[in-house]
């Protein structure tokens, strides 16, 4: 069971201070939508604000792209301690592609970014299969990319250091966007279980548990060991859902990344409605491990963690059996875990977050 008095603020002890970052990404954006004029009465004038899952332009004929960059965080560090590199390129595909469908788009194709600290083909090659199979997984082409080497900025174990990361671009009608906007008091919330702790949370992760537990330790609860664990891809989400919006109603859609369940007020800054999460089903164990050794309190596993959850539909309750058949139809476990609510916030099992 998870307990809300424990201690707070571990994430921000191993260096990532999630106010001070929201602080930035905020003066970004007003930095940033001054270029917006630049577009205006133009092909690709922006649709919406930067702050929303992906970025939006109109391109005509009631077509828009949609674009999003992402990496994979520090969960290149396990992979570079455990010597396995042919999954984390599907973490890459999977943190592009998953942000993407949240506006209703479909995913088209990718870029990535590679960084080394020395030239490394067997790495490379080794963490282009994950693309490759990320690609698939999603029905995407990768059309390009560009590698980079930089022995003065890149540092890793064994002289394995590198980074990843990769621009997505989708394409959707003007008029089948999903941003959030047609979100109802009473909708219901499905959320799609994750794979685990996915691409986000890990540096918490790694500071608590490696603390207590070497990488290669095989841990009953988890079936395999802790290092396989923490490794496990995300998930990617791309075929249920385009199924889903074409055959259901479908108002609000979040991928539970960095910021966790918090990201869902990204769909209702205009609409005065909030989210009431209290069916959540009991966390996966890696997740309780994290939170008993690390004393750390429910409201910040919440904010941190997707704690099972990997993603979220928002859609009127008579869509909700039609929904979860797609859904499981596809082999994914799916719960109604909550319902929109009138009045702002996110509230999981009555601690508000974000």
């Amino acid at each position: 069971m998870l307990n809300e008095n424990l201690s707070t603020g571990k994430y921000t002890k191993t260096g990532v201070d999630l106010n001070k970052i929201h602080n930035i990404h905020g003066s970004l954006a007003e930095q940033l939508a001054r270029t917006f004029r630049n577009r205006d009465s133009k092909s690709g004038m922006v649709l919406g604000s930067i702050g929303h899952y992906a970025g939006m332009i109109d391109i005509g004929g009631n077509k828009v792209l949609s674009l999003h960059v992402d990496g994979v965080g520090t969960k290149v560090l396990m992979a570079q301690k455990l010597g396995k590199f042919d999954t984390i390129g599907i973490d890459c595909v999977a943190m592009c592609v998953n942000d993407l469908i949240c506006v209703g788009s479909e995913p088209i194709s990718l870029v990535d970014y590679i960084a080394l600290e020395k030239s490394d083909k067997k790495l490379v090659d080794e963490i282009v299969k994950g693309l490759i199979e990320g690609a698939s997984r999603a029905s995407v082409s990768i059309i390009g990319g560009e590698t980079a080497i930089m022995p003065d900025v890149i540092r890793g174990f064994k002289g394995k250091g590198f980074d990843l990361a990769a621009m997505g671009i989708g394409i959707a009608e003007k008029d089948r966007l999903v941003t959030g906007s047609n979100l109802r008091n009473g909708d219901v919330i499905l959320g799609l279980e994750s794979s685990g702790i996915h691409s986000n949370g890990m540096s918490l992760a790694r500071n608590v548990l490696l603390n207590n537990h070497n990488i290669d330790e095989f841990i009953p609860r988890l079936e395999r060991t802790l290092g396989e664990e923490l490794l496990i891809p995300t998930h990617i989400y791309v075929t249920p859902i385009l199924e889903a919006l074409k055959e259901c109603t479908v108002h609000g859609l979040g991928h539970i990344t960095g910021g966790s369940f918090s990201k869902l007020k990204r769909l209702s800054d205009t609409n005065l409605l909030g989210f009431r999460i209290d069916k959540l089903p009991s966390p996966p164990p890696i997740f309780e491990m994290i939170q008993t050794e690390g004393k750390i309190s429910s409201r910040e596993m919440y904010e941190t963690f997707n704690m099972g959850v990997g993603f979220c539909i928002c859609l009127p309750k008579e869509e909700v059996d039609n929904a979860t058949s797609i859904i499981e139809k596809h082999g994914f476990k799916v719960d109604p875990i909550g319902r929109i609510v009138k009045g702002e916030g996110v509230f999981i099992n009555g601690i508000e977050i974000g």
